[in-house]
């Protein structure tokens, strides 16, 4: 473990790197890195392979975690920080007193198109993290080989994104188009056919075909899909709802969509 002095002042160089990583999409992407924090998230990310770049953890938690198991932070480039100023960096209510910096994933859309198995989500306009991450943790749960979003979604390295993920961040591919609209034409090409989320479904999506290639197009939260989205599936699809309910939530849509792929391709 690399390790220097306690770091004691929200002023420190450091410390406000990691407020510039939490807070700007563009400093992630201009450093080609991310945050990530709390116990399973820093876990997770020291087992999936060499992303780890630093950790930095509140006092407490280092002289906790070290009297137990000393080699805790082995080969870890490490910086230790006040519980005062760990409490000031973290996003969270609650902090756990440890944070990492982890190196930001590379996919390509050919590698996603190209999987024989294309079990895909295509995401539209999706702005609130809560709902990309808890999709991204369903894709996971359900057996989505590729995430497909367009570039009005928020982004997927957003903190409170990669909390909801739960750790699917590091193990679902994904990839953003600016012109998304081609790339659902694109499609075609792979033979891979989109199921749209739509009120104005024909027919249930229970009804459909899932166990070969396919792609399911999910809208905006409060506008659903555009004109523009909707022409480019080849199947609006729709869910029961009972009393005045009109849509549901657009995470809960998706893993409904997600979970008869799943229930379909393992029957």
């Amino acid at each position: 473990m690399k390790q220097n002095s306690v770091i004691s002042s929200p002023s420190n160089a450091q410390m406000k790197n990691l407020i510039l990583l939490q807070k700007k999409t563009k400093a992630r992407e201009k450093q080609g890195f991310f945050l990530v924090e709390g116990f399973k998230m820093f876990e997770e990310a020291k087992e999936a392979g060499d992303i780890l770049v630093k950790a930095y953890a509140s006092e407490s938690f280092f002289n906790d975690i070290t009297k137990e198991n000393p080699g805790y932070f082995a080969n870890i480039d490490t910086e230790i920080v006040t519980d005062s100023v760990f409490n000031e960096v973290s996003a969270t209510k609650t902090p756990q007193g440890i944070l990492a910096i982890v190196k930001m994933a590379s996919y390509s859309l050919e590698e996603i198109l190209n999987n024989p198995n294309a079990n895909l989500m295509l995401l539209e306009d999706i702005r609130d993290p809560g709902n990309l991450g808890t999709i991204l943790r369903t894709a996971e749960g359900a057996g989505v080989t590729g995430v497909i979003l367009n570039s009005s979604c928020v982004d997927i390295y957003n903190p409170k994104v990669i909390r909801a993920t739960m750790g699917s961040i590091y193990r679902v591919p994904f990839y953003y188009v600016n012109d998304f609209y081609s790339v659902l034409l694109e499609l075609k090409n792979y033979h891979i056919p989109i199921f749209a989320a739509h009120l104005s479904g024909k027919e249930y999506y229970s009804e459909e075909y899932f166990r070969d290639k396919c792609a399911l197009l999910i809208g905006n939260e409060a506008n659903g899909l555009t004109e523009e989205a909707s022409k480019l599936a080849d199947y609006l699809v729709k869910i029961p709802m009972a009393g005045k309910v009109e849509s549901l939530n657009a995470a809960v849509a998706a893993a409904i969509l997600m979970y008869e792929v799943a229930r379909q391709r393992r029957s």
